[in-house]
């Protein structure tokens, strides 16, 4: 891989962890019900690449990394009660694997 696009798949994902940071508005359910990842995994799979690289980073220094605040602060000012529709949507998705 090329310095180069290596540098833009960089920006382009911090772009992408600024735009979900400031987009506080969209529930992960509903990330995960359009998309099929949400935060949460976006943090999972920076915190792998971290450790694969030989870094040490726990699960709680990825998730603040993503969310801009540690998780339960996240959680605590932005996340709302999954609506019935959010849940059977989920629910439809996750059985078609």
């Amino acid at each position: 891989m090329s310095v180069d696009q290596t540098a833009l798949e960089a920006a382009a994902f911090r772009r992408l962890v600024a735009h979900l940071q400031e987009r506080t508005d969209v529930q992960n359910i509903d990330l995960m019900n359009l998309s099929g990842f949400c935060r949460n995994c976006l943090s999972r799979w920076y915190m792998e690449a971290a450790q694969e690289s030989g870094l040490d980073m726990s699960k709680e220094d990825a998730r603040t990394h993503i969310y801009g605040m540690p998780y339960d602060e996240w959680k605590a000012a932005h996340q709302t009660e999954a609506t019935a529709e959010q849940r059977a949507a989920f629910e439809k998705t996750h059985t078609m694997k």
